[in-house]
């Protein structure tokens, strides 16, 4: 009966430490920092699981795995890692995004190491970088022979630029964007577009996230140096895209952004507290007259009458 008696009040205890353990993670759990940089870690994993499986498929599968299979497999990622984060963080899952974001003021520059901390998290046989036994490129891009360095750095820098060109044009809420709810859709076919007709050249890295930790993954797990030697061409992934998304933006705020009349912020902030605010009546608006019963009232005898001045038609009670 002791025993019994010491194990209830054991049990007792630990849910008396454990209760406000829990409730301090949950608290820190629901902070926006955090739930975005957990929410950018899941994305870019479900994105970079099915993009890079694909591509192993078509370098040690053979029959299982194509070209269009990897863009397949990419774009329908995306798809996956908006339907993820993107209600939570937007779900970059790519740095020259969040980079375009910060630098045209969409986003507070204080969330960009966070957003670019929850990508590189992710990176955590006779294995060769080139030749026709090569695996790194699994994981990573490489400039292929009939691409030369510079040539590479352009072709990412443009199409990581229409990368961006359309997803503003997808997002764009004032011009015609994706119908609600097709977003993820929408973007994840944009990605498959891009695969299909730009990725030939240098496989359409885009994204310093998509490059760069996988590199340095497979640096460590025994490709060795040379995944950063092969052509000098580790940087180009990582530096042509930031330009490239940012001259993206630039070419669509100039050619159509510019041009579609925006409505006032303060309007739409407003809308919030739409539903919270009581009006008033207007100063257009006169007392309305009342009926009543004449009677005979003396000179002397009549009540004197105030003058009520008009009220506001811009005033409103609010509730905080």
């Amino acid at each position: 009966m002791a025993e019994s008696d010491r194990k209830r009040r054991s049990t007792r205890n630990s849910k008396m430490v454990s209760s406000p353990v829990v409730t301090k993670m949950q608290a820190i759990m629901q902070k926006e920092m955090v739930r975005e940089f957990l929410a950018e870690f899941m994305s870019t994993y479900v994105m970079m699981v099915f993009g890079l499986g694909s591509v192993a498929h078509m370098v040690l599968g053979e029959k299982f795995g194509s070209y269009l299979s990897v863009n397949l497999g990419f774009g329908f990622g995306v798809t996956m890692g908006v339907h993820m984060a993107g209600n939570i963080s937007g779900a970059h899952m790519n740095a020259a995004l969040t980079f375009t974001n910060c630098a045209l003021g969409r986003m507070s520059w204080k969330k960009f190491p966070v957003y670019i901390l929850a990508i590189i998290q992710f990176s955590g046989g006779h294995l060769t970088v080139t030749g026709p036994t090569a695996t790194a490129d699994i994981f990573a891009t490489y400039l292929p022979e009939h691409m030369t360095l510079w040539r590479g750095f352009l072709d990412e820098v443009i199409v990581t630029g229409i990368l961006q060109l359309c997803l503003f044009a997808i997002t764009d809420k004032e011009n015609n964007p994706a119908l609600q709810g097709t977003q993820a859709l929408v973007i994840g076919i944009l990605i498959v577009v891009i695969g299909l007709s730009l990725g030939m050249n240098t496989g359409y890295a885009m994204n310093p996230s998509r490059d760069l930790p996988p590199r340095f993954f497979t640096f460590i797990a025994g490709w060795g140096i040379q995944v950063f030697r092969a052509r000098d061409w580790w940087w180009v992934p990582v530096v042509a895209p930031l330009l490239g998304a940012y001259l993206g933006a630039i070419v669509y705020l100039v050619f159509i952004g510019f041009s579609i009349p925006r409505r006032p912020q303060i309007l739409e902030n407003s809308m919030k507290y739409e539903d919270r605010r009581i009006p008033v009546l207007p100063k257009t608006m006169s007392n309305p007259p009342t009926t009543l019963t004449p009677v005979s009232v003396s000179p002397a005898n009549r009540p004197s009458v105030r003058t009520v001045p008009p009220l506001s038609d811009s005033i409103h009670l609010e509730h905080f």
